[in-house]
């Protein structure tokens, strides 16, 4: 067996962001310029890959580790490719962990993909001195770089997990760097050294959380994901305190997003409900001429998550329109038969497909929007708006987890 060439860290940086430059990710300024500085092998010394088949249970996993000349190779390819890194199993600590195979239970902390952490960083327009509140901490990843760019003085990093708040404290000290690490709830913020110039939360919420629009200073933005229990259309939120102190806020529709934070449920669609909704012949079938909505149509599927309800999840591995209702069995299947011509299979107690119809028809009449006036009103209601008026949904108020509802 040849032996593996060691990598170099250094290059893989840089081509790291030669990639995230081409996919418009990423350009000249501080974020590029911290991401070429900040090695990555020193935050994620550690890290997973699958040794599993998709469906094998229980599912395994070997801890790589850059201590061990034989892992670097491809643990410098995980930390810089193009998907996330796996960092945490079933809640473990991360520091003086031992290298080797782990099975069963769930990664419960990763490094999110860098093409969408790099696009955020650049939206959240850092700048030296400013004061910044990274929730949910993660790996580190963008304490880093706010370190890097705006000065560790003035930045603060929140982890509910003291497990991982610890590990990013040590590494983030191999940098030098000295953020306070604080080991709270992500949703309540750290009021007592706020306000913040810039506010990120790395996990998607239901709503934007009261308790951090109170700690955004004048001048200040934040950034956070908004989705429902469907993972299938989410929405980023903006959120901005003019020098005056009024809020302007908006929601965007998104190809992707961070995953749910804790606690929040999600719904998925099964192996077995996928493969019935891809072969079932259903239980009515017509040939329609209208199209169906496009996947680019991220305004309209962002109303659908929210206006529609019943949890409608789409499965995006097939090539045509397929979109289940878990709770209630319904499903919708649409396939191409020739020139603006469609088989429309449906199954269960909703007729799926009139429902998107006719929300397509109402977003159209609002301008197909993409984009949604984010209002808060004095109660704490928090509702999204088209720019007509024609279209609009009340966000839904979080749950209580099973801690807050004990206490």
């Amino acid at each position: 067996m040849q032996p593996s060439i060691a990598p170099d860290p250094a290059a893989a940086r840089a081509a790291m962001v030669t990639r995230l430059e081409a996919e418009g990710a990423l350009h000249p300024g501080p974020v590029r310029h911290a991401l070429l500085a900040l090695p990555r092998e020193v935050l994620m010394p550690q890290a997973y890959v699958r040794r599993s088949a998709p469906g094998e249970k229980p599912p395994r996993w070997d801890l790589l580790d850059w201590a061990t000349l034989q892992d670097r190779p491809e643990l410098c390819e995980l930390l810089h490719g193009e998907g996330s890194v796996l960092v945490q199993h079933d809640g473990e600590p991360l520091l003086g962990r031992a290298r080797g195979s782990r099975s069963g239970a769930s990664m419960t902390s990763m490094s999110t993909v860098m093409s969408l952490t790099a696009s955020l960083l650049e939206e959240l327009d850092l700048r030296p001195g400013q004061r910044v509140l990274d929730v949910g901490t993660g790996p580190g990843v963008t304490a880093a770089v706010a370190c890097q760019v705006c000065g560790d003085g003035g930045v603060v990093t929140l982890e509910r997990d003291r497990h991982l708040t610890d590990a990013a404290a040590a590494r983030l000290g191999e940098f030098g760097y000295r953020p306070a690490a604080v080991c709270g709830t992500g949703e309540q913020g750290c009021p007592e050294r706020g306000p913040y110039d810039r506010i990120f939360v790395s996990y998607a919420v239901p709503r934007v959380p009261g308790a951090l629009v109170d700690q955004l200073a004048p001048r200040g933005r934040m950034l956070m994901h908004i989705t429902t229990g469907s993972p299938s259309w989410p929405a980023l939120a903006v959120v901005e305190r003019a020098a005056d102190g009024k809020l302007r806020a908006e929601l965007r529709a998104v190809e992707s997003a961070h995953r749910a934070g804790h606690g929040m449920q999600r719904i998925f669609l099964t192996e077995e409900f996928r493969n019935l909704i891809a072969t079932d012949p259903g239980t009515w079938r017509q040939r329609s001429m209208l199209a169906p909505p496009a996947v680019t149509d991220r305004g309209l599927w962002l109303a659908v998550d929210h206006l529609l309800g019943g949890g409608l999840v789409r499965d995006f591995s097939t090539e045509h329109l397929a979109v289940g209702a878990p709770g209630c069995g319904s499903w919708l299947r649409v396939e191409p038969v020739g020139h603006r011509r469609w088989d429309v299979i449906t199954n269960g107690p909703r007729d799926i497909w009139k429902e998107i119809q006719d929300l397509t028809a109402l977003w159209r009449a609002a301008g197909c929007p993409d984009r949604y006036r984010l209002s808060f009103g004095p109660d704490g209601a928090q509702r999204a708006v088209s720019a007509c008026g024609r279209l609009s949904w009340q966000l839904s108020a979080p749950r209580p987890t099973d801690e807050e509802a004990a206490s």
